[in-house]
């Protein structure tokens, strides 16, 4: 985390009577734990990683699977099938945020059917709900249709917390 982004939080944080409670008294697990509430309202962002056996062998978020029949894979081009293969780094994982990857995606799995179903699929597990934190910090419009960029992920430590305290 940034300075600026520690400053950004705490200014946030003071303006919301329970978090700034917790500035104020030195509860860093406690404004930790608040930063690491949800969002809400809702923000939707993209994530930064997704494994390729998340993709293949769990449901989404929506209850949609893989598609491996028809043009969902099996009678996908060579080319298209060898691009799903390497979209993936060395330990199996692919960054969604990234519009270079979400145009891949669309055109490996383009057209209709198991096609159109797996792109759903891959996108539904491609993003989550935002924190407090990431929210405040991400930009974009956050919604389902047009998830928001991180730009701090993750979990807020006590120690994080006490750096934005004594930002």
């Amino acid at each position: 985390m940034t300075p600026e982004q520690a400053a950004a939080l705490k200014t946030f944080a003071s303006a919301d009577q329970t978090a700034a409670a917790l500035i104020a008294t030195g509860d860093d697990a406690g404004l930790a734990g608040w930063f690491n509430a949800l969002a809400s309202p809702t923000f939707v962002v993209w994530r930064s990683s997704l494994a390729r056996a998340e993709i293949l062998h769990t449901a989404s978020p929506d209850a949609t699977l893989f598609k491996w029949n028809g043009n969902g894979y099996i009678t996908r081009s060579q080319g298209e099938r060898d691009a799903f293969r390497e979209i993936f780094d060395a330990t199996g994982n692919i960054n969604p945020s990234l519009p270079n990857v979400q145009a891949a995606i669309s055109d490996i799995f383009s057209g209709t059917g198991n096609a159109q179903d797996n792109r759903q699929h891959i996108a539904s597990h491609s993003k989550r709900q935002a924190t407090r934190a990431e929210r405040l910090l991400a930009s974009g419009v956050g919604s389902t249709a047009s998830p928001g960029t991180m730009t701090l992920e993750g979990i807020l430590s006590p120690g994080d917390a006490s750096q934005v305290r004594v930002a």
